[in-house]
């Protein structure tokens, strides 16, 4: 998993200071102001496609804080089906 986020960081140009992969119970996925990454374990048995939208999600929090136009903009551009993935990412 650590890979993934490891190329997608290069892809999107960014640089998280950590990235954890734990046991979370209401998301797949977080990212801190501090530049801390930290990915559901359970994560890892969902589809290649998933793991890298959520990946790319929580990694381009790194340059937008928030869910406005230009986050949505950058998801599009980056992970074109992102939307029917985020459907199965409310889950917890």
């Amino acid at each position: 998993m650590k890979q993934r986020v490891a190329r997608w960081a290069i892809k999107l140009k960014v640089n998280p200071r950590i990235v954890r992969i734990q046991r979370m119970t209401r998301k797949w996925g977080s990212c801190s102001s501090a530049g801390t990454i930290t990915l559901a374990v359970d994560l890892l048995d969902e589809s290649a496609n998933f793991q890298d939208f959520v990946v790319a999600h929580e990694l381009l929090h790194l340059r937008v804080p928030n869910h406005g136009r230009l986050f949505k903009a950058l998801m599009t551009a980056h992970v074109p089906d992102w939307r029917s993935l985020e459907r199965m990412r409310i889950r917890r």
